[in-house]
């Protein structure tokens, strides 16, 4: 299966469907165990080592260093990963609306602040390819509001996949479904 620039695509299905493991093959983090994955820009094949560098996933599971404050998990985060132009670092918080928890330890957010972390991140990361799997995962109904405010304003032309339990606060701005049980039982069309 072949997707454009600037596809926005819904991952369905339920727990358990694969959702998760579709993500982590389009990141280049976990293998297929059948067929291939290869990646392109503009029409040359991106070295699987560098996948990376184009694609930004979050899930809920995603660690991180709970010895750190953001300030310090944001800067590690820069010495990999370039965040878009308009994105100062001493910014970030801000935009994650956690400015005056910058120097609290990361062990001492709640489950709602540590998936703004991952999501202030992945989205204002730049990459060509964003990858959120189940991303209003602990968030409360304001902190979903602010998720769907800072995605719309910050997509760009990247492509987005979002892995979901057809959850239209996490899928809104997907144009097209890809559903996981489609594929494991042959019935999808390519």
């Amino acid at each position: 299966m072949r997707f454009d620039a600037s596809s926005r695509y819904a991952i369905t299905g339920g727990n358990g469907s694969g959702k998760s493991t579709v993500l982590q093959i389009l990141s280049g983090f976990l293998g297929s165990t059948e067929g291939q994955t290869r990646w392109f820009r503009n029409g040359s094949e991106i070295p699987y080592e560098q996948i990376f560098r184009h694609v930004t996933l979050c899930t809920p599971l995603l660690s991180m260093y709970d010895d750190l404050t953001l300030d310090e998990q944001v800067h590690l985060w820069c010495k990999f990963r370039t965040f878009k132009k308009e994105i100062e670092i001493r910014e970030f918080a801000d935009h994650i609306e956690l400015s005056q928890h910058r120097n609290k330890k990361l062990r001492n957010y709640s489950s709602g602040m540590r998936q703004r972390v991952k999501l202030g991140l992945a989205i204002l990361t730049e990459s060509e390819l964003l990858l959120l799997d189940e991303p209003v995962s602990h968030l409360d109904a304001r902190a979903i509001k602010w998720f769907q405010e800072l995605l719309s304003k910050h997509i760009g032309q990247r492509s987005l996949f979002v892995a979901s339990n057809s959850d239209a606060e996490e899928t809104f701005l997907c144009e097209k479904s890809i559903d996981v049980h489609n594929y494991k039982s042959g019935t999808h069309t390519s």
